[in-house]
């Protein structure tokens, strides 16, 4: 509960920060939306407004009719209300579902857990519960596979494996193998390294050398993989906002490791919490693009282009120096190296 008070919180700190910039709807915005299942308060807003990472604007969550935005469920009525001159959603009495069938207050109850998220949390949710960033001291001490069941070159689940340099007993652990080096485009410093997931283990026997059984391979396992305790998923309630300080960094990588990306990517940006970045900020993506010419002497030169901006990202997860954003947002494919500003 405190963290949905904080999210609204939050929430209501952005209203008031972006007062000044009025709301603009969409075009040919709807009187009213039914929410089926799959919607998002993202998706649902998008169809009202033409910056819909500002819904906790719309839905007025300074008030008391929405005290939890996600409490809103499929067959729930969203209704635009201009009554006062500013766009305003709301949820209507007579709530039908798309069936016509009303609903009532047990069939509400019915759905509790089922009401619809801020963010696709389907896309995200891999990328909540697993490391995704390690350090250089990461890599030196994390506890590593010495050996497999039965000398098997590959292991699979239900298999055992004999882990080194495990300093406490946490009973579920990730394993994974380190991925390329994430590096600042402008500086080429390393950021840290992305884990390559490759599955879970469970404690069996604790030791100098530790016995786990693997629970789930996603890829192969082997001999030298590194493994990290397994951290609880972060429950926290996405609420979209701007920050409040000017913010400039740059696309980092793409996750997965192609070369270019768009709607519905995860990127990793070159700003973490020591930058200021929090779960929550919503982002601009903005081009920034050289041009080769030859001036009037024949010479080739190289001139900064412009910067435009292109597509919105939403931060999920972050650490010190590198953050995680799913793409909600593109118009054209975005590239390690462009910029992300504030939106």
């Amino acid at each position: 509960m405190s963290r949905i008070i904080s999210a609204l919180i939050l929430a209501v700190a952005a209203v008031t920060a972006s007062a000044s910039e009025p709301l603009k709807l969409a075009a040919n915005a709807p009187e009213s939306h039914i929410v089926v299942k799959g919607d998002t308060l993202w998706g649902i807003s998008g169809k009202f407004l033409k910056e819909p990472w500002r819904w906790p604007e719309i839905w007025r969550l300074n008030k008391d009719q929405i005290k939890n935005p996600h409490l809103i469920y499929p067959g729930d009525v969203v209704l635009l209300d201009m009554s006062d001159g500013r766009p305003r959603l709301r949820l209507g009495k007579g709530v039908k579902t798309s069936g016509n069938v009303k609903l009532s207050p047990q069939v509400h109850g019915e759905l509790i857990g089922k009401e619809i998220p801020s963010i696709p949390a389907n896309v995200i949710e891999p990328f909540i519960s697993r490391p995704l960033v390690v350090g250089e001291k990461d890599l030196e001490n994390a506890p590593r596979i010495i050996g497999t069941e039965e000398s098997r070159v590959i292991v699979g689940n239900g298999d055992d494996i004999y882990v080194l340099g495990v300093q406490e007993e946490h009973p579920k652990w990730y394993i994974y193998r380190p991925g390329v080096p994430l590096k600042d485009p402008g500086t080429g410093e390393i950021l840290g390294y992305e884990a390559f997931y490759l599955g879970t283990a469970m404690l069996k026997r604790p030791g100098e050398v530790t016995t786990m059984e693997v629970q789930t391979a996603k890829e192969e396992i082997i001999k030298g993989d590194l493994l990290v305790p397994a951290e609880l998923p972060d429950l926290k309630s996405y609420v979209p906002r701007k920050a409040e300080f000017e913010l400039s960094g740059q696309i980092v990588s793409v996750y997965g490791g192609v070369g270019a990306g768009g709607k519905d990517s995860v990127i990793a940006i070159n700003q973490g919490i020591r930058h200021g970045i929090e779960v929550g900020h919503v982002l601009g993506l903005f081009t920034k693009r050289t041009t080769t010419y030859r001036d009037k002497d024949g010479r080739n030169q190289t001139k900064e282009l412009p910067e435009e901006r292109y597509g919105v990202v939403f931060i999920f997860r972050a650490f010190d120096r590198v953050s995680y954003g799913l793409v909600m947002e593109a118009e054209q494919p975005l590239v390690a190296g462009d910029a992300v500003h504030n939106p």
